[in-house]
């Protein structure tokens, strides 16, 4: 396959899953403000600095951060390379790259993806509008993923893909975990309090796994139990070792197909030894915060070896 190919497929499902994951991120922040009396601009902040855009707001709108700025900002504003419109354009130009390797199904669901969220995104989103919004972006980017599985044969193409998905999907993981821990919280006081779990029961819906938690430890969202839930249990499709597990596999299948070892398969089998054949509790002694920069760190070197490995720019 040509580089320019595989780039095309493995960019298009990062930025199909960064829409999807700051949907997610701004539903979290609508909850997380919930909690707060007051003021809820460092809660803004902390959802503007988990998707990495929060120079950029600053940049354009000063350090005074409104809950209705930084919801356009990460919806919609072209200034920003991360919003979902913008993303979503980029996913579409990238399917229009690699269109002879799609199903007629995966890129009509792009295609539709893109229009519909034009559409609903053409002016600023009114707060009774927000929550079907928000569904929307969700809902187009799952469908684009069960065409995907439902119609793409499992060969190269499919594996560049599902790369690009676990290595955008493991960085906001990861991102999420790290927010919660080192800055959503107003101080060291408030760890274990109802405002904790309170907390921490709306990262797990932020990233859809308030149902999985409770069938695997039930009811009670208890702060240990939730980051090894989404950092160590394979179980969880959105966990760090889940993500982990799924970018390895599929490097092995292109390893198998080419019949050639690259240095991000070096990379990819280090990552998870060095980060996933722990246990919580010395995942949580060492630091939280130290373990999630290391990974996210690992997660992005291996996401350029792989570009450099398979010569995207080619």
């Amino acid at each position: 396959m040509l580089g320019k190919t595989a780039g095309g497929l493995f960019w298009m499902f990062r930025y199909l899953e960064r829409s999807e994951n700051t949907a997610r991120l701004i539903e979290a922040g609508l909850r997380i403000a919930l909690t707060r009396s007051g003021s809820t601009e460092e809660e803004w902040a902390s959802v503007l600095q988990t998707v990495a855009v929060y120079d950029g707001f600053i940049a354009k709108y000063g350090t005074d951060i409104t809950r209705d700025q930084a919801i356009d900002w990460m919806l919609r504003d072209p200034q920003n390379p991360s919003s979902v419109m913008t993303v979503i354009e980029a996913a579409r130009n990238n399917a229009k790259t690699v269109r002879t390797a799609l199903t007629r199904e995966v890129w009509e669901a792009v295609n539709e993806c893109w229009m519909s969220l034009k559409q609903a995104l053409t002016r600023k989103v009114a707060d009774q509008d927000l929550p079907f919004i928000l569904q929307l972006i969700r809902q187009r980017s799952a469908y684009v993923r069960g065409a995907l599985h439902g119609t793409m044969l499992r060969n190269d193409i499919y594996n560049f893909a599902r790369i690009g998905t676990f290595c955008e999907r493991a960085d906001n993981t990861a991102r999420i975990l790290d927010v919660k821990y080192y800055v959503l919280l107003p101080s060291a006081m408030s760890v274990g309090t109802n405002l904790d779990n309170v907390q921490w029961q709306t990262i797990l819906q932020s990233v859809s796994a308030e149902g999985g938690f409770q069938m695997a430890y039930g009811q009670d969202p208890r702060p240990r139990e939730i980051a090894q839930f989404l950092i160590l249990d394979r179980r969880m499709p959105r966990s760090l070792a889940f993500c982990t597990e799924k970018i390895r596999s599929n490097l092995g299948y292109l390893m198998s197909d080419y019949g050639t070892r690259l240095p991000c398969h070096d990379i990819a089998d280090a990552m998870a030894l060095r980060s996933m054949q722990r246990d919580i509790d010395s995942v949580l002694d060492s630091g939280l915060h130290e373990f999630i920069q290391d990974f996210i760190q690992d997660n992005a070197n291996l996401s350029m070896q792989v570009q450099t490995d398979y010569r995207f720019n080619q």
